[in-house]
C-alpha cells in the first residue's frame, strides 16, 4: 500500500485523521516555488558549511543543518504554516499545549545508504509511551523532489501501534515520493527512515517537527535562535518556540510570570493563562 496523497486544500482535520490511522500522509503542492527558492538561497551557505554526519544513523554522506528560524527568515512561514499547526493541534489535542521540537534541513547526498528504521519518539530516552499516545507531529517539506531513487523518506505504514521491540526493515516500508513543495506529515510513533540515494543529486527536505510542551525539545530553541533575533520575532512564533507555559504550572519564570516577558516585556498574559494553539 503506497503512502496516501491529499490535495493542498485538504483540511487539517482530514490530514490528522490519516496520520492517526496510517502514521503518515503527503499533502501535495503546499509551498510555492518562490518561497522554496528563498529558503534555499538563505540556507545555502549554512548547508555548504555543515559537516557530514558523524555516524551511520545521521548519515556519513548526509548534512543536517539546524537553527532554521535564525538562519532562514523565509522558513518561518513553514514553521507557522496553518496546515502544519492545525494538523498538530488535532494529532496532539490530548495535551494542553505543544511546541516546536526541531527545525532541520536534511541533505542526503549521492551514495548515502538507507537509514535504519526507527521511531522519532525514541529521542525521549526510549521511554515506553502508552500505545496510541502521540507525543509528536512531524513534517518534512520537499525542498527538492523526493523519489525512491534519491532517498525519499520510507514509512512503515500502520506501524504506529507496533511495540518498540518489533523490528522493521526496508522491505516493510514504502517511499513517500513527492514533488517539490509538497509536505509529508507523520507521527512520532510511526517507523520510518531516510531512503538510499542512488542518484547523482542531493535530496533536501526541511524537517520541522512539534511535540508536547511538557517534554524537552530535540533542538534547544532558546539557544538555537540568538536573543537579538528572538526579540524581533512575533509573539505567536516565540510561544511556539517554547517561550510559553507547557501546562498550568510548567515553564513560568521568577514570580509566576509569563515566560514571554523574558524576551518581550509587556507582552505576557496575566496569571496562568496559556496561549491556545488547539
Amino acid at each position: 500500500m503506497p503512502v496516501k496523497h491529499l490535495p493542498a486544500d485538504t483540511t487539517a482535520a482530514v490530514v490528522a485523521d490519516v496520520v492517526k490511522e496510517e502514521g503518515a500522509v503527503v499533502v501535495d503542492a503546499v509551498a510555492s516555488s518562490d518561497l522554496l527558492d528563498c529558503i534555499g538561497a538563505e540556507l545555502r551557505p549554512y548547508l555548504d558549511a555543515t559537516p557530514l554526519g558523524p555516524d551511520d544513523f545521521a548519515g556519513l554522506l548526509t548534512r543536517r543543518t539546524g537553527s532554521l528560524i535564525a538562519r532562514s527568515p523565509s522558513a518561518r512561514q513553514l514553521v507557522m504554516h496553518p496546515l502544519a499547526l492545525g494538523t498538530t493541534s488535532e494529532v496532539l489535542a490530548h495535551a494542553t499545549n505543544f511546541q516546536l521540537h526541531l527545525t532541520q534541513a536534511i541533505a542526503i547526498g549521492p551514495g548515502q545508504p538507507a537509514q535504519a528504521i526507527h521511531k522519532d519518539r525514541w529521542a525521549f530516552d526510549f521511554f515506553p509511551f502508552p500505545t496510541g499516545y502521540e507525543v509528536q507531529c512531524n513534517t518534512i517539506w520537499a525542498l527538492t523532489e523526493f523519489t525512491e531513487a534519491n532517498g525519499a523518506t520510507r514509512i512503515a505504514l500502520g506501524s504506529s501501534t507496533a511495540a518498540d521491540t518489533q523490528p522493521f526493515t526496508q522491505d516493510d516500508t514504502e517511499p513517500a515520493e513527492m514533488e517539490r513543495g509538497s509536505v509529508l506529515f507523520y507521527s512520532g510513533s510511526v517507523n520510518h527512515g531516510g531512503g538510499a540515494n542512488r542518484t547523482d543529486h542531493v535530496r533536501i527536505g526541511l524537517n520541522i517537527t512539534y511535540n508536547l510542551a511538557w517534554l524537552r525539545q530535540e533542538e534547544n530553541q532558546y539557544l538555537a535562535t540568538p536573543r537579538e533575533v528572538a526579540q524581533t520575532l512575533p509573539v505567536e512564533l516565540l510561544r511556539l518556540m517554547g517561550y510559553d507555559r507547557g501546562a498550568y504550572s510548567l515553564g513560568y519564570i521568577d514570580d509566576l510570570r509569563d515566560p514571554i516577558e523574558a524576551i518581550l516585556p509587556g507582552s505576557g498574559d496575566v496569571g496562568f493563562a496559556i496561549a491556545d494553539k488547539n
